[in-house]
């Protein structure tokens, strides 16, 4: 399992900030949130590239800032605002092919009258075959505002798309919807390619690794079962810690822990 850290942690430092505060720091791998539309132009994908070298660092995955958009432009009956957007995502498989990312984590749209399961599977397919291009994986994420929050749902379309489907599980979205994150690993089985972990309990549903209550043992035991490579990416929000020795803490506590399911890098 690949072990590392969000730079949405870091959240509203400077990207190129968060990612250099995470190398210098030994962090071995790091999914980028990518913030704006100026941070996916040439010159600064390949700065950011040239980072992650310099520090031995790799990339997972890329997390866009158009999610909150993509009910909007994925699954409304306008046609030409699916078009647009394919055009417009073509610009983070690029960011993606320059730093070596693999995997995008993709929100989908939220709950609707309109959005069923077969209108869901064919706009994501477009987006899915369109990163498939670039070699790149386009992976659902389950989050609680959207139609994705339900386990049930992602069986129900992970058994539709068959092979042309990637999941992201992110354990305190799971845990906001009012699931286990458990349910998730088995709706989507080895498709799960991209975790999003923090601990959880009485304290909060978005904890520093230790602080909870979470069943880190039998979690990995499952995922390993599923897809031993998985990225397992520590995200936070930016009050859930102090500083940056906190995450290095639960990064490292992380790697440990996966240890025996296979390398961090």
């Amino acid at each position: 399992m690949k072990v590392g850290v969000s730079t949405a942690c870091l959240y509203p430092k400077p990207l190129e900030e968060c990612l250099y505060d995470l190398a210098v720091n030994g962090v071995p791998n790091v999914e980028i949130f990518i913030n704006t539309h100026s941070e996916l132009k040439k010159g600064f994908a390949h700065g950011v590239a040239n980072l992650l070298k310099r520090f031995d660092v790799n990339c997972a995955s890329v997390h866009p800032f158009t999610c909150e958009i993509e009910t909007l432009m994925f699954f409304s009956p306008y046609e030409r605002r699916m078009n647009d957007i394919l055009e417009y995502y073509k610009h983070y498989f690029d960011f993606m092919n320059t730093v070596g990312a693999e995997i995008f984590v993709f929100h989908g749209g939220k709950p609707s009258s309109t959005l069923d399961a077969d209108l869901y599977c064919e706009r994501y397919l477009k987006l899915y075959r369109l990163g498939k291009e670039f070699g790149i994986k386009t992976a659902v994420e389950n989050v609680s505002r959207c139609k994705s929050a339900s386990s049930a749902f992602i069986k129900d379309i992970a058994g539709r798309l068959g092979d042309e489907f990637a999941f992201v599980l992110d354990t305190k979205q799971a845990v906001r919807a009012g699931e286990n994150p458990m349910n998730f690993l088995d709706a989507a089985g080895k498709s799960t390619v991209n975790v999003h972990i923090s601990d959880s309990g009485e304290m909060g549903d978005c904890l520093l690794i230790g602080r909870g209550r979470f069943n880190f043992r039998q979690f990995f035991e499952k995922l390993n079962s599923f897809n031993p490579d998985c990225n397992v990416i520590l995200e936070l929000y930016r009050n859930g810690f102090g500083g940056i020795s906190d995450l290095i803490t639960s990064c490292n506590t992380l790697i440990k822990m996966t240890e025996p399911y296979g390398r961090e890098k």
